[in-house]
């Protein structure tokens, strides 16, 4: 694949009409995005889709260069298609652990209820907070057992669970689009090295 002579000659990688087979196609100022819709609660206007990224960084740098470059960006959003819930797996969860996580959390909502009434007092401040930590991280332990014994072994493992999207729109007000599209051509064209001699 060539690439244009001049960044205004034709779009960049990334750009809508670079031949991309994950880019919406569209004429400019008719408002395209990957899952379909591009209205909705984040946008009253029609936008359009000026780029599209499959992590979320690179969309996140696209945006901060146009804001760098005295774009209006309260004209854009990032959009995120194809959601999927991850769960990443931890470790194995036991009573003990449970315990001990519970205990954790006790212990800070303790030293919160210590430091609160600490206020209220003139000497021995220190003595309710080092009550309120121990008294939480008791009740913690005990209630993080319980709950996980209530389980009954149907989950014996710990986890986090986080949204990832399969590819991240870039999208701004039609009556911009022309503009953002300059600026990310010109950004794609400094990623490459093409504008060094």
């Amino acid at each position: 694949m060539t690439m244009p002579s001049n960044p205004a000659d034709g779009p960049a990688p990334g750009l809508p009409g670079s031949g991309s087979p994950n880019i919406p196609a569209g004429p400019a100022g008719v408002p395209t995005a990957p899952g379909g819709s591009v209205t909705g609660p984040f946008s009253e206007r029609p936008t359009v889709t000026v780029a599209t990224f499959e992590e979320y960084e690179p969309a996140q740098r696209a945006v901060d260069y146009l804001s760098d470059n005295q774009f209006p960006v309260e004209h854009t959003v990032i959009v995120g298609t194809d959601l999927r819930l991850v769960e990443k797996v931890l470790g194995r969860m036991t009573t003990g652990r449970a315990a001990l996580a519970g205990a954790a959390t006790g212990a800070w909502f303790g030293l919160l209820i210590g430091l609160l009434l600490s206020i209220f007092t003139v000497s021995a401040w220190w003595a309710l907070l080092l009550t309120g930590l121990i008294i939480g991280a008791l009740w913690g332990a005990a209630f993080g057992a319980i709950a996980h014994a209530m389980t009954g072994g149907r989950r014996d493992f710990a986890s986090r669970s986080a949204l990832e999207a399969g590819q991240y729109a870039v999208m701004v007000d039609t009556e911009h689009a022309e503009q953002a599209r300059q600026l990310l051509t010109r950004l794609n064209w400094q990623a490459s090295g093409a504008g060094t001699p």
